[in-house]
């Protein structure tokens, strides 16, 4: 079990590299490695693009997709008509390297198809969200055949859902769901296949993100993205369920490994004083982080407050941590002392399950004390952040 979680974190090429840089430097030479890892981990970029006609919400997407809403600090500019005149960046607010780009509608007369995949640098974005309001068009088409000659991934969203629901029901108060919504997605897909196009539709409300088909979407996007883009992809993803508290909790148990073997690697170079100033270090960087990622920052929870018209307070009031205050090297020594997060059995901390590092460090280095206390930090946070989304979204917690 531990074997295939560390793996998730270094790839077995990594794997080997780690062995052969230990066998010929000894830790000095594992350091670099290791570090080079995190630095990839938080600094590389994802790039996607969200491209469709005029009118199909395009800025609107993207303030949801960053969990922000028309008017906010930094979300892009919505309207009836074109408002965007050239591709635009919006980073998301808590992963700044994952960058959003609105781009303007094709088909206009200062966009026309025939010159829009040239215009918008198609080559710039990993992949690409082509939306439309009502049906896909020859023009949806012409951008999915271009993009798949780049070999790159295309979604089609089909979006405002939420508008065809209420006009549904406003003429037929009895009126199934489900049927209806089985109905737009095949008129969807059979308007592509007339263009000569095979591929799924995502119907989505902009207004609920834990609805409909957006959770697919999110599923589907980050199952093709490949190792460290789709660990990036997936920390973006606003609190709207459970299901993607629980996805970065596994995700973020994954990158624990990475920090306890610095930690590990750091501790056993013969400095005095290196070690603990180190793991230190290491341990605040890592809190705060992980409040970030699981929105349990101050500015996270504010958003979601916003969005889900609940008061800031109210979602306050669950959180039972002591590590929603400030942290700093002072507050994670007290919390060494206290042991409050050294939870894990001697069992599941065999380092005989672990390849390579399980040779290179001994149950009482700094691994062992890293890897202990971020994975109590990191239950705990989850937990908290559990409840937030039950209070926000006022859903049974389990």
């Amino acid at each position: 079990m531990a074997q295939s979680s560390y793996s998730a974190v270094f790839n077995w090429k990594e794997l080997k590299d780690l062995k052969a840089a230990y066998k010929t430097g000894g830790l000095s030479a594992v350091v670099p490695l290791i570090q080079k890892k995190i630095h990839d981990l938080t600094n590389t970029e994802l790039h996607i693009a969200v491209t469709g006609e005029t009118g199909s919400g395009k800025s609107t997407f993207i303030n949801a997709m960053r969990g922000l809403q028309d008017g906010d600090e930094g979300a892009a500019k919505t309207g009836t008509t074109e408002t965007t005149m050239k591709p635009t960046s919006y980073p998301h607010p808590n992963l700044p390297t994952v960058i959003f780009w609105d781009l303007p509608g094709i088909g206009t007369t200062k966009f026309p198809a025939n010159k829009y995949v040239k215009q918008m640098n198609f080559d710039n974005y990993d992949f690409f969200l082509i939306l439309s309001d009502c049906r896909f068009r020859e023009n949806d088409a012409r951008l999915a055949k271009e993009i798949e000659k780049l070999g790159k991934k295309f979604y089609f969203i089909r979006s405002k859902i939420d508008n065809d629901c209420d006009s549904f029901r406003k003429q037929n108060k009895h009126f199934d769901k489900d049927k209806e919504l089985d109905k737009i997605r095949k008129y969807c897909i059979r308007s592509l296949e007339e263009q000569g196009i095979t591929s799924p539709v995502f119907l989505i409300s902009h207004f609920e993100t834990n609805k409909f088909d957006f959770p697919e979407l999110n599923d589907t996007i980050q199952s093709n993205l490949d190792d460290i883009k789709k660990h990036v992809f997936l920390l973006s993803l606003p609190n709207i369920a459970l299901k993607i508290i629980e996805e970065k909790r596994k995700d973020l148990k994954d990158r624990i490994w990475t920090l306890a073997t610095l930690s590990g690697a750091i501790g056993a170079v013969p400095l005095p004083g290196l070690s603990m100033v180190c793991d230190i270090g290491i341990l605040v960087t890592a809190i705060i982080d992980f409040r970030k990622y699981l929105g349990l920052d101050d500015v996270s929870l504010q958003r979601l407050a916003k969005t889900t018209g609940k008061p800031v307070r109210q979602l306050k009031a669950v959180v039972k941590t002591p590590l929603m205050g400030e942290i700093n090297e002072q507050f994670v020594k007290r919390l060494l002392a206290s042991a409050t997060y050294f939870t894990i059995s001697a069992i599941e901390l065999s380092l005989d399950f672990i390849p390579v590092i399980g040779s290179i460090f001994g149950a009482g280095s700094s691994f062992l004390m890293t890897y202990k206390f971020l994975h109590g930090v990191l239950d705990d946070l989850t937990e908290n952040a559990k409840r937030v989304v039950q209070a926000a979204f006022d859903s049974d917690f389990h």
